[in-house]
This record gives structure tokens, sequence and C-alpha cells, in this order.
């Protein structure tokens, strides 16, 4: 008779799960055993870290669509998983964490690693279970893949480790808990916008003159749809962090990204527009959004909970965004003033040319822009691209275009250090043989830096491109412009990447000079094997909101005098491309 552990892999492999992210230890002897058994059938991927198994199954979600799913031992090792679930939850993720126990007649009597993960995890979890036996793993372990899919959320089964060596006809099995009563298929809801809320969001749209569109990661997929609608309402499509895939950098209607790591024609698109359609998008930043009474909304999504989330609309469409969209289009009446458009057209233009020049800087120390544009150039056509959180997200934002067919990923409500490797990692395993690249700061990359041994274990093809400026330098101009304070604690000490790179089997490269960019970047994309580029860029060069709002500038210009090297970051900014546009607008 199979033990709990073995129902639990076995019920994994019919819910088609293909690949389990974790970290061997005593407290999951049961279930290793069990996927040891079954390693033909399902890949055991072992990480150096418990935090990079769950971000790893949150990007592996990301990327397919279908569950991630990763493992821990008991105590530390499961309180490791939380930051990686958190970035699922936010992000709407279908994870299922596994994670271990003492043994089961041991539980609170302060023995070693005695932690309740199902309370640590009572926040991070829509599902959240301490398995009993192995007649009741029987049933939580097709409702925890059930419930994790159906609500795009984390779902947790904490297994005590004498518990997971169960044999079935061991369990105390009660009378209603009937044999294979839980079925092992998917029932997926299948949601369809209201036709009398279509009516309202198409007459909305159609008597609107300037309307934007905010698109995000729920309309991936939805591509040729959203440019129907954009082409019928003559709309400028604004792409939040996550929807940056959703269509190429460089289409006609796009004006790329919003907020501080956007671009100043989506802020001027969102500041005269009189209308906002809002597509699969939950974007946080409130301030970005139009001013109260500007405009009406109108938003799709295909979770009731999140319409109406940023902004006050009047129209919540509840669907899948394709469908929705398909459906809207029908409705809508074809604008014959395309000058807001134009207009957006118009303003993207100049950002281009001023994103340009910043990137066209010859000068020493290295400039990041220009780095980040000549390593997005050399991705190939099918390349599967992860940022990190911090100036590289701002660089990936902005400075490489997506082409049609490259993918994108990086923690989005999270925002957290350390996810971009753990993000390239799992593009690796879900899609074998496709380019996979990644950018990270040399703050975030330092975090988990042992976990390149993972994709050089694994094969898998990275190019990683570390923005090394020895400063924490998102958190260092969050200070001064947030606050007023001057930089301060963000200094790192200096790690030869390259060096370590090599220490792990893969290989290393170093740029410091604008003259070896194109050199050294064509040498390392021509190398195979998980590649580390270091670039020694200036870490004075001053992220720049696309519009500097009144408190940031008078904030800024209170905290330079007392930050270490304020002479470099004045020269920066007098030289900086939109200077001049952003004081003009400001």
């Amino acid at each position: 008779m199979p033990n709990a552990a073995e129902i639990l892999v076995d019920t994994l492999i019919a819910w088609n799960v293909e690949v389990v992210f974790g970290m061997p230890g005593d407290g999951i002897n049961g279930i290793m055993e069990a996927l040891r058994k079954r390693q033909h059938e399902i890949s055991f991927v072992q990480v150096r870290h418990e935090e990079s198994a769950a971000f790893m199954a949150c990007a592996y979600a990301k990327w397919t669509g279908r569950l991630g799913v990763c493992l821990a031992t008991s105590g530390p090792g499961g309180a490791h998983l939380l930051t990686g679930l958190y970035d699922a939850k936010l992000d709407q993720a279908p994870v299922l964490a596994i994670t271990g126990m003492q043994f089961h007649d041991l539980i609170e009597t302060f023995t070693q690693q005695d932690v309740d993960l199902t309370r640590v995890f009572n926040d991070v979890a829509v599902y959240n279970v301490q398995v009993s036996d192995a007649a009741h793993m029987e049933n939580v372990a097709s409702l925890a893949c059930r419930t994790a899919l159906a609500r795009k959320g984390v779902a947790h089964l904490s297994v005590a480790s004498d518990i997971q060596e169960q044999p079935s006809d061991a369990a105390k099995r009660s009378k209603r808990n009937r044999p294979a009563h839980m079925p092992q298929n998917m029932f997926v809801p299948h949601c369809v916008a209201d036709n009398e809320e279509l009516e309202k969001a198409a007459a909305i749209l159609n008597a609107a003159k300037r309307v934007a569109i905010l698109a995000g990661r729920g309309a991936i997929g939805a591509a040729a749809e959203l440019e129907e609608t954009a082409g019928l309402l003559q709309a400028p499509i604004i792409k939040a962090l996550l929807g940056k895939a959703v269509l190429p950098d460089d289409h006609p209607y796009t004006t790329g990204g919003i907020g501080i790591l956007g671009t100043l024609a989506s802020q001027q698109a969102m500041e005269t527009c009189d209308a906002v359609l809002i597509v699969g998008s939950t974007f946080p930043y409130i301030e970005y959004y139009p001013k109260p009474g500007q405009a009406r909304g109108v938003q799709i999504d295909c979770d009731a909970q999140r319409i109406g989330l940023r902004f006050p609309v009047e129209a919540g469409l509840v669907g899948d965004a394709a469908e929705t969209l398909h459906a809207l289009n029908r409705r809508l009446k074809p604008k014959a003033d395309g000058m807001f458009l134009a207009a957006a057209r118009s303003a993207m233009h100049r950002w281009r040319e001023m994103m340009r020049q910043s990137e066209d800087s010859e000068g020493h120390p290295l400039k990041p822009q220009l780095i980040a544009r000549a390593f997005g150039e050399r991705l190939a056509d099918n390349s599967i691209l992860a940022a990190d959180s911090g100036q590289n997200t701002e660089l990936a934002a902005r400075h490489v275009d997506l082409r049609d067919g490259q993918a994108f990923g990086v923690s989005g409500a999270l925002a957290s250090m350390a996810c971009g490797l753990s993000y390239a990692i799992a593009a690796g395993i879900a899609f074998p043989g496709r380019p996979i690249a990644a950018i990270v700061g040399d703050g975030g990359f330092a975090m988990q830096l042992g976990e390149f041994s993972t994709a050089v274990r694994y094969g898998i093809p990275l190019k990683l491109l570390v923005i090394k400026n020895n400063m924490l330098n998102q958190i260092a101009w969050e200070q001064m412009m947030f606050l007023g304070n001057p930089q301060f604690g963000c200094e790192l000490q200096p790690i030869d990447f390259a060096k370590a790179a090599e220490a792990m089997g893969g290989k290393g490269f170093s740029i410091e000079r604008a003259d070896e960019v194109e050199r050294v970047l064509d040498q390392a994309f021509a190398a195979e094997g998980p590649v580390v580029v270091q670039a020694l860029v200036d870490a004075y060069e001053p992220m720049m909101p696309p519009k500097m709002p009144p408190d940031y500038a008078k904030n800024f210009r209170k905290a330079l005098p007392q930050t270490p090297g304020h002479e470099l970051i004045e020269q920066n900014v007098a030289r900086e491309p939109a200077k001049t546009m952003m004081e003009a607008e400001g």
C-alpha cells in the first residue's frame, strides 16, 4: 500500500506537475524518497536556499501558467520559503508549498525545529493544512492543487516526518472518508463578462475623446484583441511592468511603462486622458493614475476582487482578457479623431531620443544605460528575460526593448530583491533550449550568489548581466527623493562576480569601459553554458522619474549637499538628457 508521501507525489503527477523545486532535510525524508522512486515522472530541482525554491516555483507558475511546487524541511527550511511565497501571493501565481514537521506526537513540546508552519503560513496561503494521516492526504493533496490553481495563490501542506511514511492501510479512516471520493481533475470556472456591464463599458469608451489603455500581466495572451481595441479607440497602450511583454516595446500603439520606471509619454497620456481602460492590471502606484474626476474608468480582470482596486471604475468586466476584449470590441465605434494617439506617439518618439542620448554616452565611468541597451540588443527573438528589484529593474524596463516572441518576468507587487536569478533558472527548467537572460544588481545577486551553481548544475543557457556599482543604488536614491535624507548605509563591499562564476563552474566576464562593451558582450554571448557579465558602472548615475514631482525635487535638493559624492551626482544630473523636459513639464 502507498504511504502518505507516495500518495502526495502520485497526486502531483496526476495534476501534471513535472518539477518540484526544493532542498532536502530530515523533516522531509519520506517525501524525498517518494520523489526518488518517481524521478522518471517528476523531477526534483535541488536549490541552494529554500527562498530560491519558492521564487522558482512562483516564476515557473508565471512563465507557464501551471502549478509551481516547492519543498522544504521543517522549521527554518519552511520559514525560508516565505519571501518567495509572498511573491506568489501578491502576483497571483498558483504555487503549492510542501513542508515537513517533527514527529506528530511531539508537536508543541518544544522539540527540535518545533515550528507550527501552518500558523506561520496563515497569511500567505489560500489553503493551509497540517496533514493528519495517509487517509487525510488522499483528500487534501488534490484539494491543495485545485485551490492554488483556482484561486491563483499559495496552498500549503505540512506533513509530520513519521506521517509521511505511514501506509494508507495503517491510517484510521473515518466512515465518511470513502477511498477515492475526491476527484483528481481540475474544474476551471469560466467567467464571462456580464452583457449589461459590456454595454455600459462600451458607452463610456465610445463617448470619450481621449482614451488611454493600461495593460498588465493579465493581458498577456490577448495581444491581438488589445491591438484591435487600441485601433478602434485610437488609444495609446501604457504597460505596467508585469505587462512589458504584452506587446513589443516598439509597437506603434504603446508608450511603454508607467510610474517611476516608466516613460514621460505614458505619464502625459494618463494626465490628459478623459477615460482609462485597465486590462489585467492592478498597478499599485495610485498617484500615476488620472486625477479624481478627470477620467471615467473601465476595468477588465478575471478576479472580481480586483475591480476598482486602484481607480474608481464605472464598469467592471469580470472575465478572461482576450474573450472580454473580443466581446467589447464588437460594441465599440471606431474613432475618427486620432489626435490623442498621435500626440502620445510624438511624445514617445521624443522620449526614445532622450533615452538614446543617455545610452550613447562613452565617457568614464561606464554608464549603466549603455550596457543595458547593448545587452538587450543581443537577446535572441525567443529569449526569456528576468530582472531583479532595484536600479536594474529601471534599466530593463526603459533600456531593453522587448521584441515579439520574447518574455519578461520580475517580482511585481512584492518587488523583492534576490528574485532575478531564481526567475531565470525557473525559465530554463520550464523551457529547455530557449535562451535565458537576466539583469540583476550586485546587491540582489549577492544575496543568492550560490544559486548560480544551480544554473551550472542544470545546464541553464543563462546570460546574466550584473549591474555592479557597489551600491544599493535604488535605495540610495529613494532615501534622497522620498524623504530628503542623505544617502546612508547603502555602500557594498565589492565582489568579483566574474571570478565567483568561474569558481562555480560557469564563465565570467568583466566590463569597465564603454569601449569594451561590444567586444566583451560578443564573447559572452558566444560562450556556452551559464555566463556572468559584471559591468562596473557609475554609482552616481541618477535614477530620475519621468517627471519629477515637486516634493521629490524639494527633497532631492535638501539631501544632495549632505550626500557623499554630491559633486559627481550634480554633474550627472546636469547631463541628464531628460532633465530639460522634466523641468519644463514640472
